[in-house]
């Protein structure tokens, strides 16, 4: 499966510490959204207005409590997805 497959209530990890930029609401400028690796599952899917060829993605990302955060818009190149186990 690629990112593009995904829908909402997949699992999807941060692939690199995800910051806010001032304008994601729930997080103040500077706030660690997500820490690379960090858990979340996808809400949503959709378009920017400014970009409406470039497809984003609603995520809330768990904390160290395993709390789910406010949704936050990430790019594909921000996610990854949880590898499939080998088989034992």
């Amino acid at each position: 499966m690629d990112i593009s497959q995904l829908q909402s209530g997949d699992m999807v990890f941060a692939a690199a510490d995800i910051v806010s930029d001032g304008e994601v609401p729930g997080y103040p400028d500077g706030a660690l959204i997500a820490a690379a690796g960090a858990r979340g599952v996808l809400v949503n899917t959709g378009h920017y207005e400014e970009y409406p060829d470039d497809e984003f993605y609603l995520v809330r990302f768990e904390d160290a409590q395993g709390e789910l955060g406010f949704p936050v818009g990430c790019w594909p190149e921000e996610l990854t997805l949880p590898t499939e186990s080998a088989p034992s």
